[in-house]
């Protein structure tokens, strides 16, 4: 996850346990999702194999909004929603795993058969290529810093100068940028977590994904007491990942991605999560996974 110019009562909830992890599993629809037994085919249209029959199964991590969150008891954003497209192609439904994001950012998940692939705001990196295949780009992304205005900051600069406090969320590239800039960052399990941090005054400003940021923005309250200090361009793009040498599946998220840029539906998309469409977001130049 990064920053772009950027997922309670929970019918969802994603659980690290002391000894392990406990797995929440529903679809796009917000119905928990079951295994059928094992009946009917795991091979989709285009020779994909599933992990489970009839459905795409997605890790993702929970909420992350504008990309992943539960919305009236349905999980939906631009992440979700560009998904849905690659599923219709394979004429399955898209089913949607809660996970800790180091699950698979390290390709854990995908390894141990638990999803298909991952849709997580997921910031392409070199270190992450050496454990899973990343789609095309579809998102160009920059951090934000985003701090109390009582503060008295104006920059990231300032944050360090000032000593204010500064939180980002853990295992992103915003806490690996904040680390880069000499800041020992309080580390927040989640979006909501990080604004959680920002609200009780724990920390006095937060480096996110700057989608998360806006969304953030849009609540009055937050508007009221929070500021964007700086936007910080680090040339991230997120992509969707899959098993290492997965390259049918990859193909089909390609393919979806490339059709949903041709006929519109990329444009749309991006307005209704998103926001005003930056047409380089959809002229991103392909990864080479």
């Amino acid at each position: 996850m990064n920053t772009l110019l950027g997922r309670r009562t929970r019918v969802l909830a994603a659980t690290t346990a002391t000894a392990g992890l406990v797995l929440v599993a529903v679809s796009a629809s917000g119905c928990t999702s079951t295994d059928d037994g094992g009946s009917g085919t795991k091979t989709a249209a285009g020779g994909v194999e599933l992990v489970k029959a009839g459905q795409l199964t997605t890790c993702t991590h929970l909420p992350y909004p504008p990309f992943q969150s539960e919305i009236d008891g349905k999980v939906q954003g631009f992440d979700v929603s560009l998904i849905d497209l690659v599923a219709k192609d394979l004429g399955v439904q898209q089913d949607i795993l809660d996970q800790p994001f180091e699950n698979f950012k390290t390709g854990g998940s995908l390894n141990a058969g638990q999803c298909d692939l991952a849709a997580a705001g997921m910031t392409i990196t070199e270190e992450r290529k050496k454990n899973v295949d990343f789609s095309d780009p579809y998102f160009d992304a920059t951090q934000a810093v985003l701090v109390d205005k009582k503060a008295g900051v104006g920059s990231l600069a300032d944050v360090k100068s000032k000593k204010v406090a500064l939180g980002a969320q853990a295992q992103t590239t915003g806490e690996d940028y904040a680390k880069s800039q000499g800041f020992d960052p309080v580390s927040f399990e989640s979006s909501d977590a990080v604004l959680n941090g920002l609200r009780s005054g724990q920390v006095k400003a937060v480096v996110i994904d700057y989608p998360v940021v806006q969304g953030w923005l849009k609540n009055k309250a937050n508007a009221d007491a929070f500021e964007v200090a700086d936007n910080i361009n680090t040339g991230e793009q997120y992509g969707f990942t899959v098993k290492k040498g997965n390259t049918k599946l990859l193909a089909a998220i390609n393919k979806a991605l490339a059709d949903a840029r041709a006929d519109g539906t990329y444009k749309k998309l991006y307005e209704q999560w998103i926001g005003p469409y930056d047409e380089s977001a959809a002229s991103a130049s392909p990864s080479a996974s």
